[in-house]
């Protein structure tokens, strides 16, 4: 196979593609193979008649035509592979030489990734919550805990919310009970809005021994009546929290003072806000970037883009143990439905794409061998071979271009993290290295992937 390629405007390439006579001819034996399995011949079995009795009953076309159908695509992708052509869409083809005899040449449009260039990328700024957690963040913790430790304690005084009030209650409809709303002693959480609005709304105030009865809304929407309500107090309770001391730090936690405990929530939080904030500034980057992209993405790049998103989608429902038709009869919608969901956000997606390979190629970002080498090793002992087999398994399937892409917009996005100025909503400034995980969160994480490579290796 010889091959050419030639630019052309609005992102398009033309390939040029010639297959010798002799290769083709190849070509055009395995069509005949097939065939023979297809038609019956008197005096041969499926699959048995020879070529020569094929082409004197079919015709020599019939051989060729199914030929150039099959060599068309098969050959084209192999010369995507030869110039790295980053296509986008599907091409168009035509003919051109070799139709009747001789060697096949074919001519092959095809739609590209637009390269732009953007600029004033170096420095941007975003802004992100204070990564430290404060005081409020760590007191709101410490009442989280003290609320698991509660107790009640019986109160002489009227309802409010968050009392636990034991209650006997009668509900009925249309004058008859109401199974499930009619009980005695209940013990219920004022302001929890549990069974209906209006019964807390009528507990307020109300004292132990008080009797209320009201009308309220019926909750099953296809019920157009009331329900009647007679509720009856019979005591009131108050959660009271443990003191924040030594003893309830001893009793909570592993530490001995509730300084100590403070300290620890304090730290972990932190380290926790500090993570997701590093991975926040990440994530306002890259949309920061696409900002910058001025152009309007060709839709097969965000039809591709949507795709995509689905394709992710279905593969986390089948981890689940579900398949995408089931689930989407089961929320009562259809895929073109999912499409136009998934669309939002799409086109910003593909502006990314195209900003970060910009600040790729002007940088010289892309993988270099040592790096492409890393990956192949890694890959090859997931895949039970070596690297040189994972290599050419890329290659041949026409994936090195998006894994060369993909290690390279990372590379991208970590080159602008590192130059970007980053505030917090006061509008100070935040340094990276408050953002980066401590020391022993990052040898875990070394420990980890040192396991799961050694668990792919066995």
């Amino acid at each position: 196979m010889n091959s050419t390629c030639e630019t052309l405007e609005d992102n398009q390439i033309k390939l040029v593609i010639t297959i010798d006579e002799q290769e083709f001819d190849e070509a055009i034996e395995k069509a005949f193979r097939r065939i023979a399995k297809e038609v019956r011949l008197p005096g041969f079995r499926p699959g048995k008649a020879p070529r020569k009795v094929l082409e004197a009953r079919l015709g020599v076309g019939a051989g060729r035509s199914e030929a150039i159908q099959d060599a068309v695509p098969e050959y084209y992708v192999k010369a995507l592979i030869e110039h790295r052509v980053d296509v986008i869409d599907s091409p168009s083809f035509e003919v051109t030489e070799g139709q009747d005899e001789g060697a096949l040449t074919f001519e092959a449009i095809v739609p590209v990734r637009p390269q732009i260039v953007i600029s004033d990328y170096d420095s941007l700024e975003v802004e992100i919550p204070n990564p430290v957690a404060t005081d409020e963040e760590i007191d709101q913790q410490i009442d989280a805990m003290r609320e698991q430790f509660a107790t009640l304690e019986e109160v002489q005084r009227t309802v409010q919310d968050g009392d636990q009030v034991t209650i006997d209650i009668s509900g009925t409809y249309e004058g008859e009970e109401v199974e499930g709303l009619t009980t005695t002693d209940y013990l219920y959480e004022v302001g929890t809005g549990a069974v209906v609005a209006e019964i807390d709304e009528n507990l307020q105030g109300v004292s132990v021994g008080d009797v209320v009865e009201f009308e309220a809304d019926h909750p099953d929407e296809e019920e157009d009546g009331k329900l009647s309500f007679r509720i009856e107090t019979k005591m009131i309770q108050e959660r009271v929290l443990p003191e924040l001391n030594d003893e309830f730090a001893s009793n909570a936690s592993e530490f001995e003072t509730a300084q100590e405990m403070r300290d620890d929530i304090q730290t972990r939080m932190t380290e926790m806000k500090r993570a997701q904030s590093s991975a926040m500034v990440r994530d306002l980057i890259v949309q920061k970037l696409a900002e910058k992209v001025e152009m309007d993405p060709p839709e097969a790049m965000v039809e591709a883009e949507i795709t995509n998103r689905i394709q992710d989608f279905a593969m986390r429902l089948q981890s689940q143990g579900m398949e995408l038709d089931r689930y989407l009869e089961a929320i009562g919608t259809d895929i073109s439905s999912l499409r136009e969901e998934f669309s939002q956000g799409a086109d910003v997606s593909v502006k990314a794409d195209l900003a970060l390979r910009s600040v790729i190629n002007q940088e010289n970002l892309g993988p270099d061998e040592e790096k492409l080498e890393e990956y192949f090793s890694l890959l090859g002992a997931q895949m039970g071979s070596d690297s040189e087999q994972a290599r050419d398994m890329l290659t041949n399937s026409g994936r090195l271009l998006d894994l060369e892409a993909d290690l390279g917009k990372q590379a991208a996005v970590e080159w602008l993290y590192e130059r970007a100025k980053i505030v917090d909503d006061q509008g100070q400034s935040i340094s990276q290295s408050d953002l980066e995980p401590p020391e022993e969160i990052l040898d875990e994480e070394e420990d980890k992937n040192d396991t799961d490579i050694e668990g792919d290796e066995e």
